[in-house]
């Protein structure tokens, strides 16, 4: 994230926690944890309830409704109104001026409220006066008419119902612009509040108005933003500064609130952007034409050999015969090349070193493309098990666990052991996945940190590869069988034991936001800076090697970058 981000980042923090100071702090709740996942179908309500699962929803941000944002601005409105002694038209205008920045608001109209009044087209008093009981002309369509069928906004100016009615349509069709709407006269600014859109507009277009004016109040507002999948009409209010991006929506899908692509902690928002630009950049289509074809060296067309033939001819109308390892002409080859099926210049030639610009191009493009693909498919079939482990989950919690409760005779809350379980392994495939991104693009001559990565990596994998086998293939025998189980505790001890290792590894690359963090629930602690990655134990991690360092080091032991 770059220095503005930050800048935005800090400033919306100092804004929440001024919005609080209004508000009470009631409406949104800290949290030291937010590794959630697409689990909504899960039962939040359910008794006996183990302190590892209920962890999971002590949230650092809230979803909202639409309900929930028209009585967040209802409560802005209401507050801003009280405060400065406005109306709550005038209100709704100056937060939507501001982008429904409560403390913006404050700040600008306790500072100078004349340029505020004078910016925003706030006028206290008429720029010309409306006179009773005559007619007037109507500035638009120059008619003239009674003064019962003319309107005017607060500078005054009069025109007429219909010249009203095709200016504030035409506005509002535009789009969201309509929110600022300013007078029909071009030499005025006066605001047109929604007391003139509810009292002209026809109901389509105030039906309209409405949406827009919804939306702006999450499209405007820095902690605000809409959950990006698709057809989904929710919005997260995000505390900002308290750890961990992960959003999860009450549609169940996760994702990071910073970039809203997937969810993909631990690896940073920057590394999923270019490893999402790569698997859809046309670079790779090119990589494969290099490494797998070869121009023809008369019409320089591509060529994919697909016969074991040494031997190539170009399509009609070129037809040029050549060899496919040195790119000469076919007539040349003969006993002196070492026969008609063998090219000993092309061998003597790699032998020696001696490749064309050509052939070392390609040669690169193959190792290129053959390394993509080792991570790519590394990171497509986590991603698959994934999907295959949230369905075996729904499929547990709506059907297996009732089945294994009647078999073995306990009751389903005696069961959460191996709902945790499958929590864990989504959550871990996840995690796995991204890692496969964050290790294409290590760079190679940081050695140690590679291997260290690659070592972390591997006890990851080995250690869900085990979860995931026990909470897969070992249950099955326990729901096929006709009765109660002697050795079922055992197996719920086993399972339990290899969630709780999972859990523990899944801080490669990162780490949970307890353990950046350090704080306990109920903590309302929003400090950002770098000793939220020193844990309990009084080491912190590195950022960019996930290394845990003494607490008194200021550079990493293993990768040298600075805390």
């Amino acid at each position: 994230m770059d220095s503005e981000d930050e800048f935005d980042m800090q400033d919306a923090a100092a804004e929440s926690a001024d919005d609080d100071f209004y508000s009470g702090g009631d409406d949104v709740f800290d949290s030291d944890d937010a590794d959630v996942a697409d689990y909504e179908f899960i039962d939040n309500d359910s008794d006996d309830s183990d302190d590892l699962i209920s962890h999971r929803y002590q949230q650092n941000y809230t979803v909202l409704g639409e309900a929930d944002i028209r009585q967040r601005q209802e409560d802005d409105v209401m507050r801003i109104s009280t405060v400065l002694s406005i109306s709550k038209v005038s209100a709704s205008i100056l937060l939507r001026y501001y982008n429904w920045s409560v403390s913006k608001v404050h700040d600008e109209w306790f500072a100078d409220e004349e340029k505020v009044r004078k910016v925003v087209g706030l006028l206290e008093k008429p720029v010309v006066e409306f006179p009773d009981g005559r007619e007037m002309t109507c500035g638009i369509c120059f008619e003239t008419y009674p003064c019962d069928r003319l309107h005017v906004a607060a500078c005054g100016h009069p025109f007429c119902s219909t010249c009203w009615q095709g200016y504030i349509s035409t506005a509002i069709n535009d789009g969201p612009g309509c929110l600022m709407l300013r007078c029909p006269d071009p030499s005025c600014s006066a605001a047109v509040g929604q007391d003139m859109i509810n009292e002209l507009a026809s109901d389509e277009d105030k039906e309209k108005y409405s949406r827009y004016f919804i939306r702006s109040y999450v499209e405007d507002n820095r902690k605000t933003k809409w959950c990006p999948a698709p057809g989904c009409d929710y919005a997260v209010d995000f505390i900002v500064g308290s750890g961990s991006y992960d959003v999860t929506c009450r549609c169940s899908y996760s994702f990071c609130w910073n970039c809203t692509e997937e969810a993909h902690r631990p690896v940073d928002c920057g590394t999923v952007a270019k490893w999402i630009l790569k698997n859809s950049a046309e670079s790779e289509n090119m990589n494969w034409i290099l490494a797998n074809s070869k121009p023809c060296p008369k019409c320089k067309r591509p060529i994919e050999k697909n016969q074991g033939c040494m031997h190539i001819t170009c399509t009609p109308p070129c037809q040029f015969e050549f060899c496919w390892l040195c790119l000469g002409a076919w007539s040349d080859h003969g006993e002196r090349t070492g026969g008609f099926y063998a090219c000993n210049r092309y061998e003597t030639a790699k032998q020696e070193g001696v490749y064309d610009e050509a052939e070392k191009r390609r040669e690169m493009a193959k190792n290129s493309l053959e390394r993509y693909t080792h991570y790519y498919e590394r990171w497509a079939t986590n991603q698959s098990s994934r999907q295959k482990a949230l369905a075996d989950l729904q499929q547990m919690q709506t059907v297996h666990l009732e089945k294994l409760s009647d078999i073995q005779c306990q009751p389903e809350s005696q069961l959460k052991f191996i709902t945790e379980a499958w929590l864990q392994i989504v959550e871990c495939r996840r995690v796995l996945k991204w890692t496969y991104a964050y290790g294409y693009y290590l760079p190679e001559h940081e050695h140690g940190k590679r291997i260290f990565f690659e070592y972390l990596q591997g006890e990851a994998e080995s250690g869900l590869e085990r979860l995931h086998q026990c909470a897969e293939k070992e249950l099955q025998t326990y729901l096929n069988s006709e009765g109660p189980s002697k050795d079922f505790n055992e197996f719920r001890t086993k399972l339990a034991g290899l969630t709780s290792r999972t859990t523990s590894s899944k801080s490669l690359g990162g780490g949970s936001s307890r353990g950046r963090s350090g704080r306990g629930k109920g903590s309302t602690s929003r400090s950002s800076g770098p000793s939220r990655n020193i844990d309990d134990s009084g080491h912190w991690s590195c950022e960019h090697c996930t290394f845990a360092n003494i607490r008194s080091a200021t550079i990493c032991a293993m990768c040298q970058q600075r805390k």
